[in-house]
């Protein structure tokens, strides 16, 4: 990874005064060992009207790997290949953003003993980054970099300048320029925006990633018109600290207008707000609607089909009126996590007796699952290839016939309203599609009717008028014999 800070001066302000503000001496090469690399500090040129200071970070993968334990970027336990050969060494991302942090900590701050005059002083800057990770591409650059008083350039990288008909790829070459800025303006600018286009972290982000985010946007992000995407996608899309920080941003901006102390409207403002519930998480929602619609079958022998790390067959084990629940999935490495989440090894023996975790594939039938009243299919069917869900259909619906089947599934038609959701993608990277509501009845009643169900449709979440909920759940029930004749 690299980058480079310029500026120009004379006689009276002499370029070589940013050796000053970064704490770096321009005739001293600068290298210092961090968690995943090493990060270097040269100067390719300076004197009195021109000097530029350069950022190098050399990645260890395999110190990457190790120090992230499976998680983050590249990090999938199936993908040992992927942790190895990626574009982290070369790619602008939140490596180098910590690395700024790290290496030019002080000058951040804006504190600088040997010119301090200077640290608080415009400067004439330039800031290349050769490859920069844009997901939203050269314009999203520019809205977020423009309004902070930069020109930009962004120049897409082409995936390969031979063959230019393969287009171009997510990369971009960045140049900065301004002259309204101080270096450590500047420096914060990059800490947090670099990681937001890359929409990646390479390490869990916690609750302290936003008092981070917060002293970092310090003076710009309360009043930058793209404040919402910069801080979900720097908090990695992570609802509630995303919520709690924009709450924060909004004291700051009050504060501001009002020209009073944050606490002061804060004291204010918890007096009335303490009380408040938070909002239910949908997922949370999703499980509540599904129990309910089990309560009102009268189902006692369950199956949770896809039931992934547990989370429903949790929930079904609290409540008695479920005396024999069956957890399936083809993933043993999701069984293995549902048995450490349901305690299965500790768990007493009656309790024991009411659930089993099985490994099965839903495109096959399996006699295991015949004989039960209700199965549940809870965000399972848009994780499938479409020409696949004729099998799943006969396995469940021809072979098994559970009197109830519930099957919920995303409604593509209430993204619009998810915020951090970029336009034209889906909810999850594994779905293969996400239905509209029409295109889920449509298939919902072409499923009843070949099998012998009559289906009926739940909205699950907040129902908007106008696309509908973000859940939508099918609740298909056997049709008696003298049913189907009539139908």
């Amino acid at each position: 990874m690299f980058l480079t800070i310029s500026t120009t001066g004379d006689e009276q302000n002499p370029a070589t005064d940013l050796g000053f503000l970064l704490h770096k001496h321009p005739d001293n090469p600068f290298s210092t060992r961090l968690s995943h690399g090493t990060a270097h500090v040269v100067y390719p040129e300076a004197d009195l009207r021109r000097c530029t200071a350069a950022l190098l970070l050399e990645v260890d993968a395999v110190a990457l790997v190790r120090k992230g334990k499976g998680k983050g970027r590249g990090g999938a336990p199936d993908a040992a290949l992927a942790q190895y050969v990626n574009d982290r060494p070369y790619a602008a991302s939140s490596l180098l953003a910590v690395a700024l942090s790290g290496v030019f900590s002080t000058a951040m701050k804006g504190v600088c003993k040997a010119r301090p005059e200077r640290a608080g002083r415009r400067l004439p800057l330039r800031v290349e980054v050769p490859a920069l990770p844009a997901r939203g591409g050269p314009a999203l650059v520019r809205r977020l970099f423009e309004p902070l008083g930069w020109a930009v350039t962004a120049e897409p990288v082409a995936l390969d300048a031979e063959f230019p008909q393969w287009g171009d790829s997510r990369y971009v070459r960045l140049v900065l320029e301004s002259d309204a800025l101080t270096l450590a303006e500047a420096l914060r600018h990059l800490y947090v925006l670099l990681p937001v286009l890359d929409d990646a972290k390479h390490y869990w982000v916690s609750s302290d990633e936003v008092d981070k985010l917060l002293r970092a946007g310090e003076g710009w992000l309360p009043e930058h018109p793209e404040q919402k995407l910069i801080t979900s996608r720097y908090l990695s899309r992570r609802w509630s600290l995303t919520r709690q920080a924009m709450e924060r941003l909004e004291l700051v901006r009050l504060a501001e207008a009002d020209d009073s102390e944050v606490e002061d409207i804060d004291n204010a403002v918890a007096a009335e707000t303490e009380t408040e519930e938070k909002p239910t998480p949908l997922a949370v929602q999703r499980r509540d609607a599904i129990i309910a619609a089990l309560h009102a079958s009268g189902a006692a022998r369950v199956l949770d089909l896809g039931c992934g790390q547990g989370q429903l067959v949790q929930a079904l084990l609290k409540d008695a009126r479920f005396t024999e629940i069956v957890g399936v999935d083809v993933s043993m490495r999701a069984l293995t996590i549902a048995s450490r989440r349901l305690k299965l090894d500790r768990m007493g023996e009656r309790q024991a007796a009411r659930v089993r975790l099985v490994q099965g594939s839903l495109a096959y039938t399996d006699k295991r699952l015949k004989g039960y009243d209700a199965a549940v299919l809870s965000e399972v069917v848009e994780h499938l290839d479409p020409p696949r869900l004729p099998a799943l259909e006969y396995a469940v619906f021809g072979s098994a016939r559970p009197r109830t089947v519930l099957v919920t599934t995303p409604n593509v038609e209430y993204n619009v309203r998810w915020e951090s959701l970029p336009a034209g993608h889906v909810r999850h990277g594994d779905h293969r599609f996400e239905w509209t509501r029409q295109e889920f009845r449509a298939w919902a009643a072409t499923v009843a009717e070949r099998h012998g169900y009559d289906v009926e449709f739940v909205p699950v979440g907040p129902d908007d008028p106008e696309v509908g909920p973000p859940t939508q759940m099918a609740v298909f029930r056997m049709m008696t014999q003298k049913e189907a004749k009539a139908a």
